[in-house]
């Protein structure tokens, strides 16, 4: 099979051509029709997260899929050959820009019925992160209030729309050139940021949802009620994170002095800090698809790419102008 991978960090993609994923007894080999690029595969390609997963060489990139089982192991017992299904695979079993990939029955999804393969590959990785953020580290509830940063981004299209199928009340930050996108979405409240700080012009919320990091995060602290809840998924990973991925008492300690001046900003503000890592889950994405064939959430797809084309998609994810997911069309 075709595959992009990557020989060594910071080295250039490539085509390599590879013998079929092996087949284990709980896998389903699916033979991938699109996949879609996030900010986590160049991250992932500069060595930025040598920390918190180890992978061999050469490396298969990418983290979404969406296509059509071909075999099935012998204690699989959710799906059957040619269904159509999406998914976002586990730790170190990622690549999904190949023309095949074996993937955990309990990481994948029957795919939505009312999309396309490139719209549902569009999904796992951003609706896995933001559903569990919001439905359990944050548990959002009907009538609060958020604030989503950079809404018109991948994640933040996602993100406004489950919370308004959630029946939240949704400000979102973006520049003038995703207003109309994010005012389509359903924000309630729109904040050019270019123009006006938000720090300025919201208080009193009972969420954030920090997909930035840096100083954003850090003033996103200021917008909360006392116990209000800034949920980050760009932000430094605390020793918690390093204790619930296993990662050790060295790299445990690392990331507990890391976190340090996270937790202190949440305590000096009154508010509850997370930083939040998605956990792959078949699960998860059942509901995710109920909402999709509901038409509560619409993928939001900015620019689709040829296979032999994804050097050009991640420079273009790179930039950072994309209105919603950058995708590959593998077949």
């Amino acid at each position: 099979m075709k595959a992009i991978v990557i020989d060594a960090y910071k080295r250039p993609l490539r085509f390599a051509e590879l013998q079929l994923p092996e087949l284990g007894e709980h896998d389903v080999r699916v033979e991938i029709y699109a996949a879609s690029l996030n900010p986590i595969d160049y991250k992932l390609r500069d060595g930025l997260l040598r920390l918190i997963q180890k992978y061999d060489f050469p490396l298969i990139l990418g983290h979404d899929l969406a296509g059509i089982v071909t075999a099935i192991g012998s204690k699989v017992s959710k799906f059957s050959v040619g269904d159509e299904v999406y998914g976002r695979p586990r730790g170190s079993r990622i690549g999904t820009l190949a023309e095949y990939i074996s993937v955990h029955e309990d990481d994948i999804s029957l795919k939505p019925q009312n999309v396309s393969f490139e719209e549902a590959a569009s999904i796992p990785l951003i609706g896995l992160t933001t559903f569990q953020a919001f439905t359990g580290v944050m548990a959002l509830q009907k009538d609060q209030k958020i604030l989503i940063h950079a809404g018109a981004g991948g994640i933040g299209t996602f993100a406004i729309q489950l919370a308004k199928a959630m029946g939240a009340y949704v400000a979102t930050t973006t520049s003038e050139n995703g207003y109309d996108l994010v005012k389509r979405l359903g924000a309630d409240l729109i904040i050019n940021y270019k123009q006006q700080p938000f720090e300025n012009i919201i208080q009193d919320y009972d969420a954030v949802y920090d997909t930035l990091g840096g100083d954003v995060l850090k003033k996103s602290f200021t917008v909360l009620k006392p116990h209000g809840k800034l949920v980050s998924i760009a932000g430094l990973p605390g020793g918690n994170f390093a204790r619930e991925a296993g990662l050790g008492p060295l790299k445990t300690a690392l990331f507990s002095i890391v976190g340090r001046r996270m937790t202190a900003l949440a305590a000096k503000n009154n508010v509850d800090y997370d930083y939040h890592y998605m956990k792959p889950s078949g699960l998860d994405l059942s509901s995710i698809k109920q909402l999709i064939e509901a038409n509560q959430i619409k993928p939001v797809i900015d620019k689709i790419f040829d296979f032999q084309d994804t050097a050009k998609a991640f420079a273009y994810l790179e930039t950072g102008r994309a209105k919603g997911k950058v995708v590959v069309s593998v077949k």
